[in-house]
């Protein structure tokens, strides 16, 4: 593991305070890699911490610049100014999911009113449905992740107007 990458998760950790450790594992001659997410103070499982476990290459390059980019607003929707707008992002590695099942209506979409604590999508992890709450209230402005697509730890899926 190279020191860029050390950093990176060194960083991770100072700018998610919700986050309690991150370790990771290399596999025989570096084939694999395993990093695994703790949230502090959670209790969703048997010992009382919320666990990711996400595999990847050894050797992984970070996301480009166009990867991170988040999409415009569907519909075409006037949004406020990203500065005004708060982001609920991804905790963990998974499959992003915007309803319980598949055919059932969204939990929100773009004009929902949002509350602390409310569900607003699921994340698929190792098999395991994790429903997603939100941390704000206000009116969700843009949802930017497609139904059934990937996220990465961090990665924002919504932005919310808290002034709504």
């Amino acid at each position: 593991m190279n020191l860029d990458i050390i950093a990176q998760l060194v960083q991770i950790l100072k700018d998610a305070p919700e986050l309690g450790a991150i370790e990771v594992r290399r596999g025989l001659f570096g084939s694999w890699s395993t990093v695994r997410l703790t949230r502090a103070g959670h209790e969703t499982n048997a010992s009382g911490q919320h666990m990711v476990v996400a595999q990847a290459p050894a050797e992984t390059a970070p996301p480009s610049a166009a990867a991170q980019r988040a999409p415009a607003a569907p519909g075409g929707a006037v949004s406020a100014p990203p500065s005004q707008l708060l982001e609920i992002k991804s905790p963990m590695v998974g499959t992003f999911y915007t309803a319980p099942e598949p055919g059932a209506e969204p939990y929100v979409k773009g004009g929902s009113r949002v509350a602390p604590r409310q569900v607003v999508c699921i994340i698929e992890a190792m098999k395991i449905m994790n429903e997603i709450e939100s941390e704000v209230a206000g009116v969700i402005r843009e949802v930017l992740v497609e139904n059934s697509q990937p996220v990465e730890f961090g990665q924002p899926l919504f932005r919310v107007d808290p002034h709504a």
